[in-house]
């Protein structure tokens, strides 16, 4: 099994937690080049080989090659599934994948605008004030609406699933950028202690935390 991540990649740490989770080290894991300037610029070319993307993820199993964050996940599931990473009753698991979504794709499209505005060197106009708390409002509205689905569970779904690894990546950046959930959504912040105390993940947390504050220092 060979593993293409990038260090600060969201949808990489996923899968770094989820393989961490299932005890599975893979054979070779290249971490593809980033700097501030040009992002992940150039192009590993094992990733321009195997993903029209472009981008990491990307798992390579044998024969079997695989791009995407979630469909990677589904695939260790289902080929090494213990410890399970998914609910077992299908009720759950639609609930899993729904909200697995939820932090890909409805989550994190107001934390890209608060990364670019916060995270990257500004532009000659300087930083769109106007993009940041656009940003900063949809990811409050988004931390209410997760604190709803926590009442009365110690997880998103009925046991610890790769939902919480999505979301507690997402929210743990964009409190690293200053949008940290409101203290008194009681159920999301024990949620978030819970999870981020789990070792797979705060193995995790920390060597990003590390990688990026050896990279961002000069960020004005």
């Amino acid at each position: 099994m060979k593993l293409y991540t990038g260090p600060l990649s969201l949808f990489s740490a996923k899968v770094r937690i989820a393989l961490a989770e299932k005890a599975i080290v893979p054979d070779e894991h290249v971490s593809v080049g980033w700097s501030l300037a040009d992002r992940y610029l150039p192009h590993h070319p094992d990733v321009v080989r195997l993903n029209p993307r472009r981008k990491v993820p990307v798992l390579v199993d044998g024969d079997v090659v695989i791009w995407e964050s979630t469909v990677i996940c589904e695939y260790l599931e289902e080929t090494r599934p213990e410890p399970p990473l998914l609910p077992r009753t299908p009720a759950e698991r639609a609930r899993c994948r729904t909200l697995e979504a939820f932090a890909d794709e409805v989550f994190f499209a107001p934390l890209w605008d608060l990364i670019e505005e916060s995270m990257y060197p500004a532009a000659e106009a300087g930083r769109d004030t106007k993009r940041l708390d656009a940003a900063r409002a949809r990811i409050d509205e988004l931390h209410a609406e997760l604190d709803g689905e926590l009442s009365g569970r110690e997880y998103l779904c009925d046991v610890y699933s790769v939902a919480d690894i999505a979301n507690l990546i997402m929210l743990t950046a964009a409190a690293r950028m200053g949008a940290a959930p409101d203290p008194g959504r009681q159920h999301l912040t024990a949620w978030l202690g819970r999870v981020a105390a789990r070792p797979a993940v705060a193995r995790e947390l920390d060597a990003m935390q590390r990688f990026a504050a050896s990279r961002l220092s000069d960020v004005a």
